[in-house]
């Protein structure tokens, strides 16, 4: 398929579309190393304290380079076609393939044709290899790099859910090791009237058994007249949740597949999860993320592909700023969506449409 359509492009295209592709490659290839340099040197003292395994260590820093590559996605791409393109506009021969006759937007065609395969590169990656990746990444950090990680990947204090759409739990404390949940209440209601009530001093799950075993057992159901109550001091029943269900690590939704993660979402809905809007930003980001390439791809050509009188430096300069700004306006928006009711589709997509906008007004102005 890739030989059909090189055979289709003019040589000028394959000229350009190659050194899109190499350029963008040898800058993942060779910021990837200097960030793990860095990572590195950060973390190693925490490494050597706490006696991680080599083999822990090595699949570490693997994960480290997808989750990595797909978090600097933009920076590296708009860097990339500032630093070829730069090379085209000093060395005149911009100006040489439009002299020919050619347009800005014939001229445009082999970047557009780059940013299609970066991004379905993107999109595959963001689906199918950062999950795996964030997994690893986010938990080794956790367990091993951060001061009480292990007590901060979970919220294990005054946990309450909705594990149904009438039924609520409530637990003072979880333990996910040992699968135990202390001062526990269960509530079902018809509408908005209590049917029952349980609650017991500790809960445990039995792996063998497959149900929980509570202790200080007491039912309260609420009748017309009189209440029935009936304790026992220890007793087993079966739920229909697990421990982790009610206290998800923080970064669950990173971890999931597409399929995966919208099933959780529904779910989580469900339950009446203070998180959504935190899974939706990761959800919406996923999209977001490839056609984010189209878009800093116009900009890097309209930015760069005029001759400076300060060379190659002005158009990084200028490259750095932007994609900074983009970045920085992602994580900006991102945030306020998960910390309050911003709607996250529209804070997602907010760094495209400003972005958008502005490749627009400078390819207008390019063409002139």
């Amino acid at each position: 398929m890739l030989k059909q359509l090189f055979s289709k492009l003019t040589l000028i295209d394959r000229y350009i579309l190659k050194r899109y592709l190499m350029t963008f490659s040898a800058m993942l290839l060779l910021f990837i190393p200097i960030g793990i340099t860095v990572d590195v040197s950060e973390k190693i003292n925490k490494i050597l304290e706490n006696n991680v395994p080599f083999g822990k260590v090595a699949a570490y820093y693997l994960d480290f380079i997808v989750y990595f590559a797909n978090l600097l996605f933009p920076i590296f791409l708009f860097l990339s076609i500032i630093w070829f393109t730069s090379k085209l506009a000093n060395n005149t021969e911009i100006v040489a393939i439009l002299s020919s006759g050619i347009s800005f937007q014939r001229f445009l065609r082999p970047y557009i044709i780059g940013a299609t395969m970066v991004s379905l590169f993107a999109l595959l990656m963001g689906f199918f290899l950062v999950p795996k990746a964030s997994e690893g990444f986010k938990t080794f950090r956790y367990m091993y790099l951060k001061g009480g990680g292990r007590q901060e990947m979970r919220q294990t204090n005054d946990v309450f859910r909705q594990i149904s759409e009438n039924e609520y739990v409530y637990a003072s404390n979880l333990n996910v090791e040992s699968k135990t949940a202390y001062n526990f209440v269960l509530e079902k209601f018809d509408k908005n009237k209590l049917l029952y009530k349980i609650t017991a001093s500790s809960i445990m799950y039995n792996p063998k058994t497959k149900d929980y075993s509570l202790m200080s057992y007491t039912k309260r159901t609420v009748g017309e007249l009189d209440d029935k109550i009936e304790s026992e001091s220890n007793k087993k029943m079966k739920f229909n949740f697990e421990i982790e269900d009610l206290t998800p690590v923080v970064y669950i939704a990173e971890t999931l597949m597409p399929n995966e993660l919208n099933e959780f979402i529904e779910k989580e809905k469900k339950r009446g999860s203070s998180n959504i809007n935190t899974y939706l930003v990761v959800k919406y980001r996923k999209y977001s993320i490839p056609v984010s390439a189209f878009i800093l791809t116009i900009i890097a050509v309209a930015v760069s592909s005029m001759k400076r009188r300060g060379g190659m430096g002005v158009n990084l300069a200028i490259g750095i700023a932007v994609a900074f700004t983009y970045v920085f306006l992602d994580k900006i928006f991102g945030t306020m969506a998960e910390q309050s009711s911003f709607p996250p589709l529209v804070a997602v997509w907010i760094p495209n449409i400003v972005f958008g906008v502005l490749a627009y007004y400078l390819l207008k102005n390019a063409k002139r």
